[in-house]
C-alpha cells in the first residue's frame, strides 16, 4: 500500500486503474519462482516471528493517570475496558468530537473486528475501539455499520492526546505533533490538503485541518494486580497488518494497484 494510504495522513480517493506489466511462463517456470520466492516468505515469517517476541518483551509502563469513558454500559475506566481479562487491545478510531461520521479509512479496518473479537475474547483480550467523539455519535454510527465490538467515548478526556491519536489546534499549527514516536510539522500537508480539498470524499463533515487532528493507530495494556500497564503501541503503517483486506489484496495478481483511497464504507459502494 503507498505510505499515502496508512500513513499519518490520508491521500485524495481515486480508482485502482493502473495496469502493471507481468511475465507469462509455463507451469515449470511459475514453479521454480514460487520456491524462490517460498524461501523469502519464510524469511519474513521468521523475522515477524522475532519482531513479536521483541514487543512482548518491552518495558511495561504503569499507568496511574484516571482516564474516564463512556461505554454503551456506563462510565467506565480505563481497568473496567479489560471487561474482566488481563489484556487490552485498543484501536484509535478517527471519529472527533465535530464529525458526523467515522472515518472511511478507520472504518474499512473495523470491518474485520466482529469477527475475531470474539475469539479474543475466549483467549483472555479484550478488542476495543475509542474514539473522542460522543457516545451517541459512535451509537449511531455502529448501528449504521452494523458492528457490535466494544467501543468508547473518551469525549472530555486527555486519553487520545497522551497516546498521540489527537492533536490540537495550537499543535498542528505550531508544528510541534507527536506522532509515530517523533515530533512532526504537520504544517505543509495541512496547506496541502486546504488546497486538493482532500478532505471533501471522505464524507465526515468536516474541514481537512479538523478532520487531521485525529490520528489513527493502536495500543496494548496488561492489567495486573488491580494495575493498569501500557505495554505497545504502533501507527501509521504499524498497523498495516491489522488491515485485513491489504493482506488479501498483498496476495491478488495485481497487489494493491491503487494510487489513493479507493474504498468507501461498505454501505456506499453502488453494488
Amino acid at each position: 500500500m503507498a505510505e499515502t494510504t496508512t500513513s499519518r495522513r490520508r491521500a485524495p480517493r481515486s480508482s485502482s486503474s493502473r495496469k502493471p506489466s507481468h511475465k507469462t511462463g509455463t507451469r515449470e517456470e511459475w514453479l521454480a519462482a514460487r520456491l524462490e520466492l517460498l524461501e523469502a516468505e519464510k524469511a519474513l515469517t521468521r523475522h515477524s516471528d522475532e519482531l513479536a517476541r521483541q514487543r512482548q518483551e518491552l518495558p511495561w509502563v504503569r499507568i496511574d493517570k484516571e482516564y474516564r469513558f463512556e461505554t454503551d454500559e456506563g462510565k467506565a475506566s480505563l481497568a473496567d475496558l479489560f471487561r474482566g481479562r488481563s489484556q487490552l487491545l485498543i484501536y484509535h478510531f478517527m471519529f472527533g468530537p465535530e464529525f458526523t461520521a467515522g472515518c472511511p479509512v478507520c472504518s474499512s479496518i473495523a470491518d474485520g473486528f466482529d469477527g475475531f473479537v470474539v475469539h479474543l475474547a475466549n483467549h483472555d483480550v479484550t478488542l476495543c475501539a475509542v474514539s473522542r467523539a460522543t457516545l451517541a455519535k459512535l451509537q449511531d454510527y455502529k448501528r449504521r455499520m452494523g458492528w457490535t465490538f466494544p467501543w468508547a467515548s473518551s469525549f472530555d478526556s486527555d486519553f487520545n492526546f497522551d497516546f498521540q491519536a489527537s492533536h490540537t489546534k495550537e499543535q498542528q499549527q505550531s508544528g510541534t505533533v507527536e506522532y509515530n514516536f517523533r515530533t512532526w510539522d504537520m504544517r505543509p500537508e495541512l496547506k496541502a490538503g486546504e488546497e486538493g480539498h482532500w478532505v471533501d470524499g471522505m464524507g465526515v463533515g468536516v474541514d481537512w485541518a479538523t478532520y487531521t487532528r485525529e490520528a489513527p493507530g493502536m495500543s496494548a495494556f496488561a492489567l495486573e494486580d488491580g494495575v493498569v500497564y501500557h505495554t505497545y503501541s504502533a501507527y501509521a503503517r504499524g498497523v498495516d497488518g491489522l488491515w485485513g483486506m491489504y493482506q488479501w489484496l498483498d496476495r491478488a495478481p495485481l497487489g494493491r494497484n491503487e494510487s489513493g483511497i479507493w474504498f468507501r464504507r461498505h454501505d456506499e459502494y453502488d453494488s
